[in-house]
């Protein structure tokens, strides 16, 4: 049997840390600012996802909800070519997780994960846990663990891709 995204978000944080569970909302939290308010925290707080690709090499980056992730970081991370997002299918092939529910671990494929240091004046952010109706409390230390992610300054033009 198939486990739902959802599950298997689950099951792969508690590898990690049993007392991390999805936060589960009645309806769907299409964006940072309908997630940030059914919360009751900051539009910041709220990691999303973006997948983006060149050819047939795909890279997720992962920034809090309150700044745009910057084409010229999104280039250097892939050294190479001209990085478009990811379409929806895409995202769900790759991802495993539909547009708007993308954790940024647990993915279907392996694919690397920028995260940005926006994030890390947080002291809990929150990830998409699989469906669109979830958020995941996570520190910025248990989402670099979780991840394998690389730091980076992706909000910011002059940021350093290392």
């Amino acid at each position: 049997m198939i486990a739902s995204p959802l599950e298997k978000v689950r099951s792969y944080v508690q590898r990690y840390d049993s007392s991390i569970e999805p936060i589960l909302f009645e309806q769907p939290l299409p964006t940072s600012e309908v997630a940030a308010q059914a919360l009751g925290v900051e539009i910041g707080q709220i990691a999303k996802s973006i997948l983006f690709r060149v050819d047939e090499q795909f890279a997720l980056f992962v920034a809090a909800g309150d700044v745009r992730v910057h084409p010229k970081q999104v280039k250097a991370a892939f050294g190479q070519g001209k990085p478009k997002m990811a379409t929806p299918e895409e995202v769900e092939k790759m991802t495993g997780f539909r547009v708007g529910a993308v954790c940024p671990f647990a993915l279907q494929e392996e694919v690397p994960v920028y995260v940005d240091r926006s994030l890390k004046r947080f002291s809990v952010i929150y990830t998409a846990a699989g469906i669109a109706e979830s958020l995941l409390p996570v520190t910025y230390e248990a989402l670099l663990k979780m991840t394998g992610a690389k730091e980076i300054d992706a909000a910011s033009p002059e940021g350093n891709p290392e």
